[in-house]
């Protein structure tokens, strides 16, 4: 069955309310994107864990998708009169019936860290027969390869884990980097993260790849020292937990950061410099990946 996909242009300071009234008035999902999403106009909204967004874009396109009877000019004009405003410009679009879980796993290919490590869906073949491939799916928890700090820390850890390492994965998310170094040789990894969620998915994956891997909340994490310590979070944690991850890195072992952007480097660099020699950072997409060795 095909279903209409209602597209309104409206000033984001009303895209919120809006989407509240079209739920009201039936519809089956709303979306709210960027009107200039595309276009050189396009703006990226970035906000810490815990912080609000102090900005929003210009205007907002509001997606609300509707069974294919639904008379959608009522549905615009039912909204309008509920928010007390004129109504907006918009424009349906048919939305045929398809196979979304081929569709949804035909976005997700293969990703190349190097040449020896590939993370690799479930649905696909590893294209590199002879190298490491973590298999790893979309799911609740961030962390599939696909994002540029993944990545960064990845090839961190090809390019320096030394077999035989501990490893703290310290934000895991999805638990693709502790993965990754039991797969890369690691003598033992270990995952904290505050979200049971990402406990949940941690686990299961760690399983698919018959890697064992310790994964804790943070209050029920062991005080424990490691050969290395990888967090991939954001810069103000990062600032916030600089003393205790510095603890957690034993004397000459390597502490690795990413989920910072490139201006923000230089203020991280500063705080974690007390505890570690730092490196150079290595960059990617507007992202840096920041590394150094306990002092």
């Amino acid at each position: 069955m095909p279903w209409q996909e209602l597209r309104i242009t409206t000033e984001s300071s009303q895209a919120e309310r809006l989407s509240d009234a079209l739920f009201e008035l039936g519809a089956l999902s709303v979306s709210v994107e960027d009107a200039a999403a595309g276009t050189d106009a396009e703006k990226p909204i970035f906000g810490e864990p815990g912080e609000p967004v102090d900005q929003m874009w210009e205007n907002s396109v509001v997606l609300a998708l509707f069974d294919e009877d639904i008379d959608t000019s009522l549905i615009v004009t039912a909204a309008s009169n509920t928010l007390k405003i004129a109504i907006p410009p918009h424009d349906v679009v048919r939305v045929e019936e398809q196979d979304w879980v081929r569709l949804t796993q035909s976005q997700f290919n293969p990703i190349p860290i190097s040449e020896r490590l590939w993370i690799t869906p479930t649905w696909h073949e590893c294209p590199n027969t002879g190298a490491i491939s973590i298999q790893l799916d979309p799911g609740l928890a961030f962390g599939t390869g696909s994002h540029p700090t993944t990545r960064l820390c990845l090839k961190w850890l090809d390019n320096h884990l030394t077999r035989g390492e501990t490893l703290l994965d310290y934000g895991c998310g999805s638990g693709i980097l502790a993965i990754a170094a039991m797969k890369l040789g690691a003598a033992s990894a270990a995952g904290v993260d505050i979200d049971p969620q990402a406990m949940t998915a941690s686990r299961q994956n760690a399983e698919q790849n018959t890697v064992e891997v310790q994964f804790y909340l943070p209050d029920a994490e062991p005080a424990e020292t490691y050969d290395v310590v990888i967090a991939n979070i954001l810069t103000n944690p990062l600032k916030a937990l600089a003393p205790m991850l510095a603890a957690k890195v034993k004397m000459n072992g390597r502490i690795t950061l990413s989920g910072i952007l490139a201006e923000q480097a230089d203020d991280v660099i500063t705080i974690y410099s007390q505890w570690f020699a730092m490196n150079a950072p290595q960059a990617e997409e507007g992202w840096v990946c920041l590394s150094g060795i306990r002092k």
